[in-house]
């Protein structure tokens, strides 16, 4: 079985670029998570993108299986894009590394819709403490593997206030994308206010 990490990062490199910084993190009987920092400018001015590795190496597994397949399930990394210089967002790295880390703990897979939440500010002063999950496919394309391996998918994660979040759950995921479009939220803004919700 090809070790599909090594794929996984040169999909990276030839989406986002080089990285410019790079951090692991290991979780007592989980496989070793590394967050790749990249920064980009362009017309919307500096972004930094984070993104996990590691996450793939194993397919997520459905947590009422009674035996994970080894080869196949669903397989994605993290990645969260906010704008530099606003607030310590490096400080994410190990709130990411314990998201990408989930399902190898907790048995969860993750996928377009869900609420992932950390239970902690994302970075000191974030106004967020959990992320939705978005639609794959825009910044960084599916990575196919060898049948019959399921590919890898870059899920982007939107940074969503508690209030949001607790919206969220009453009335959906496509909801909230919807509201923060029509209000012509900057889901990139590290310091911003919820949504208008009411």
């Amino acid at each position: 079985m090809a070790d599909v990490l090594p794929l996984v990062e040169a999909r990276l490199h030839s989406a986002l670029g080089e990285p410019d910084a790079r951090a692991a993190v290991t979780f007592l009987g989980t496989d070793r998570i590394e967050v790749l920092r990249f920064s980009a400018s362009g017309q919307e001015g500096d972004v930094v993108r984070y993104a996990t590795l590691g996450m793939s190496a194993q397919p997520m597994a459905d947590p009422t299986a009674a035996l994970a397949d080894p080869v196949k399930g669903p397989r994605a990394e993290l990645v969260l894009s906010v704008r530099a210089g606003a607030a310590d967002t490096d400080k994410v790295l190990r709130p990411l590394a314990v998201l990408a880390a989930s399902p190898q703990v907790e048995g969860v897979i993750v996928a377009p819709g869900a609420s992932l939440d950390v239970g902690e500010p994302l970075w000191p002063g974030a106004p967020f403490t959990s992320v939705l999950v978005a639609e794959p496919g825009g910044l960084v394309e599916d990575l196919e593997l060898d049948a019959p391996l399921d590919p890898v998918r870059f899920l982007p994660l939107l940074p969503m206030t508690p209030n949001e979040a607790a919206w969220k759950r009453v009335h959906g995921a496509p909801a909230l994308q919807e509201r923060w479009l029509n209000h012509g939220t900057d889901l990139r803004d590290p310091s911003r206010r919820s949504v208008p919700l009411d």
